[in-house]
């Protein structure tokens, strides 16, 4: 059985109200299948991924012609896969043999309604273009929303701070993250401040240009390690900025109290603990310790 309520089986018993009474309601796709044959088990994805994407619209039976002969008998079935589209009643169109999806499509457009586009929230949205790197559409859509509603969402404010950090107003992102209350987006809120924290940083540190001039005269130049890192950071390099922290952090663990091990944590933060690089620098880390 799918996990959708679009897809489902059907069988002698119940073949009448579940195909043929709901293609009064909307159209049902029978796939006529058995276990045995190869090009049925290639065309049901391609019609699982068709009825889902309908989302109501169409709905799809499956039909196992072993375990069905009734079914099978009563609709002529003399080839697998068979697939046949009912409506209103009666079987209005179908196909023999695996189809490619678009065929699949172009058969069932002339039948089936086309689903309502899904509404995407605004606040999606800004998530979208902010992960693109379309910072300054992503504020102005946020900003947008702030003037329709009277409370913003948290989730929303954090996401602006972290639009207004990106282009320099530093003051106004911690304001708006100091409005931030509750603690439910506590790891984004983290994730913001830690992004502040870099930016902040950075302002105040010399050029990549030089430190790296200083690294190159100097590979064991731990101040310059770390600032070229930061910098890194400021600019969402987070992989060469990691690697440069662990390699302090190994080579010089109490660098001023600590440090390469406190921002290796803060970039943790950042990321997430899903993304794939705080999964292997969070081991490598471990592994570094002990």
């Amino acid at each position: 059985m799918s996990a959708t309520p679009y897809i489902f089986d059907a069988s002698t018993l119940d073949f009448d109200q579940s195909v043929i009474q709901n293609s009064f309601h909307k159209p049902v796709l029978v796939d006529f299948w058995a276990d045995w044959c190869a090009p049925c088990k290639a065309l049901m994805p391609l019609l699982a991924k068709v009825a889902e994407e309908y989302r109501g619209e169409l709905l799809l039976a499956k039909v196992n012609c072993d375990l069905e002969p009734d079914v099978v008998a009563r609709f002529g079935i003399r080839s697998l896969p068979t697939v046949v589209l009912f409506k209103d009643g009666q079987p209005v169109d179908g196909f023999a043999g695996a189809q490619p999806e678009s065929a699949i499509r172009a058969m069932l457009a002339p039948h089936v309604q086309t689903p309502p586009a899904e509404e995407v929230a605004p606040l999606e949205t800004a998530q979208a273009l902010f992960s693109e790197g379309r910072i300054g559409e992503a504020e102005a859509l946020l900003a947008q929303l702030f003037a329709e509603e009277a409370e913003p969402a948290p989730a929303a404010l954090i996401l602006y701070a972290r639009c207004l950090a990106e282009r320099g107003a530093l003051d106004d992102a911690q304001r708006t993250l100091d409005a931030v209350k509750g603690d439910e987006h506590k790891s984004a809120l983290a994730a913001a401040r830690a992004q502040l924290t870099f930016l902040r940083q950075a302002a105040d540190l010399p050029e990549v240009a030089e430190l790296k001039t200083r690294l190159a005269q100097n590979a064991d130049d731990d101040e310059a390690l770390y600032q070229l890192a930061v910098q890194q950071l400021a600019r969402q390099l987070h992989e060469p900025a990691l690697e440069a922290l662990l390699k302090l952090f190994m080579r010089n663990r109490g660098y001023a109290d600590g440090l390469a091990h406190k921002t290796l944590l803060q970039v943790f933060d950042l990321l997430g603990n899903d993304h794939s690089l705080v999964t292997g620098y969070r081991r490598k880390l471990y592994q570094a310790i002990y």
